[in-house]
Order: C-alpha cells, then sequence, then structure tokens
C-alpha cells in the first residue's frame, strides 16, 4: 500500500466521528488512525469515547454511535496522552481534515490539560483537497473512481481511513504530475497555506507578520497589539486560537 510514496517520517492517516460540527464545542466519539513508517510498515489505533455530552439523534443518524454505546467508554482524556504521542512528529493525512478533523482533534487536546498542538511541525495531505481539485465529488465517488471499489460502513472511522488511503493510492497511480512525496502532495492540496490557527483568526500579511483577521484590527500586526491578544484569552475563542495568541506574547511567534 502507498509502496510509491516517498517518507520522510511517519505519514498518520486519520478519521474521527463526534457529537456534531462545532470544532470548539462538540466531541469526539470515535478515532481511527494508521501510521505508515518510511519503511511501509504499519501501526493503527482505534478508540470509542464518552464525550461526556449528549449525542444528538441527527449525529447517530450519520455515524450510526449512540449514547448507549458510549456510555461505558472512557472520556478522551483517559487516552490523550497515548493519542498526543501516536500524532506527534508525524505528516498527517485525511479527507477534509484540515477544516474539521484536525481543528476538534486539537481542541480535545486542550481540554483534556495537554498546552501543546502535536501538528506544529506537520505537514497535512488533504485527499479531499486533491480531489476537489481534480475530480469535484465525495468520498463514496472518490473511492468508486480511484479505487473501483464501493464505500461500505460509510461514515464508520476505519471504512473512511482505509478509503481514503486507497484514494492517494490511485491519485499518485492516476496522476503522473503528482510526485510521491508529502512535500509536493501538502503543497498541492493546500493544507498547509497560511495555516496560523485553525479558526482564522490569525494570518500572516505580504511582509510575513501575523496579522488579526477579525474586527476594528483587522489587518494589524498582532505582535504590536497585546492588549488585544490578553483579550482574546478572556474571550470564547477556540483552544488553539488562544494557543497561538500566547505564542504571540511569549514572543514566540511573530
Amino acid at each position: 500500500m502507498l509502496n510509491s510514496l516517498l517518507l520522510e517520517q511517519p505519514l498518520v492517516f486519520f478519521d474521527l466521528e463526534t457529537t456534531g460540527i462545532n470544532t470548539s464545542k462538540d466531541r469526539i466519539i470515535e478515532l481511527y488512525a494508521v501510521k505508515i513508517f518510511p519503511d511501509k510498515t504499519r501501526a493503527q489505533i482505534y478508540r470509542r469515547f464518552n464525550p461526556e455530552i449528549p449525542i444528538p439523534a441527527d449525529a447517530s443518524a450519520v455515524h450510526g454511535i449512540t449514547n448507549a454505546m458510549v456510555a461505558q467508554e472512557p472520556p478522551f482524556k483517559k487516552h490523550a496522552s497515548e493519542l498526543f504521542q501516536f500524532f506527534s512528529r508525524c505528516d498527517i493525512a485525511g479527507f477534509n481534515i484540515v477544516k474539521f478533523d484536525i481543528p476538534i482533534l486539537v481542541e480535545e487536546f486542550f481540554r483534556a490539560g495537554i498546552a501543546d498542538d502535536p501538528f506544529t511541525a506537520s505537514r497535512f495531505v488533504d485527499c479531499y483537497s486533491i480531489f476537489h481539485k481534480k475530480e469535484p465529488r465525495n468520498l463514496a465517488a472518490a473511492l468508486q473512481f480511484y479505487a473501483q471499489e464501493e464505500l461500505l460502513n460509510a461514515h464508520s472511522a476505519e471504512a473512511d481511513v482505509e478509503a481514503t488511503i486507497k484514494i492517494l493510492q490511485g491519485q499518485l497511480s492516476k496522476y503522473p504530475d503528482l510526485e510521491p512525496n508529502v512535500d509536493m502532495l501538502s503543497a498541492f492540496s493546500s493544507a498547509n497555506k497560511q495555516i496560523i490557527d485553525y479558526d482564522g483568526k490569525f494570518s500572516r500579511n505580504a511582509d510575513g507578520r501575523i496579522v488579526f483577521t477579525f474586527g476594528t484590527n483587522k489587518g494589524k500586526a498582532a505582535s504590536d497589539n497585546p492588549g488585544m491578544l490578553q483579550w482574546m484569552l478572556q474571550q470564547d475563542f477556540s483552544g488553539h486560537t488562544k494557543y497561538i495568541a500566547r505564542k504571540i506574547l511569549a514572543g514566540e511567534l511573530q
């Protein structure tokens, strides 16, 4: 699997099932991840969690996981350290991970008391972005198009991850211009472009400085406005946005 892909460090494919789509407030109830090492050996991890908040009926209708099914499972924080180590020092791949899966996973780490982002040095390969540019459709259509397979158990985290691995292999085989290395794939899928915080409250200007993207301070350099950063730390921004604000205040980001 993915024998043609050149890896400089492990590449983790993952997918989540959650209580909803609010990346700051909803919780993870199922996680499946496959880590592919440079020698192409694999490790995998599967966990279910009690989200400690009710799973809405409309969410259960999508992924089939009910409150009763996870009532006896541990909360995310019980496995937070193990998962942080699994994801750290790896590149990350998945299907539409940048807008949803990565932000909500980082929020869970912060909520569990881990005051760091395991993806700080990661490159992201988003097969959804590649697919959207090449053949705009959904995961099931992508699997059919690239692997000539029907997606069974859609919205099962395991099935979605395994489908995404097959999709990337099909994309590498189909498009000669896709180089089999993470640098090129990350750049092509544009997943890392100008990401400062996952909620997009900060970006970089033409001079490369971090600026605010909202309110009356939009476009102003964040490091020149410590009062605004301090205010953000007291408001209802996401954990990752506050993490970045603290980094700027400490002079670790400019």
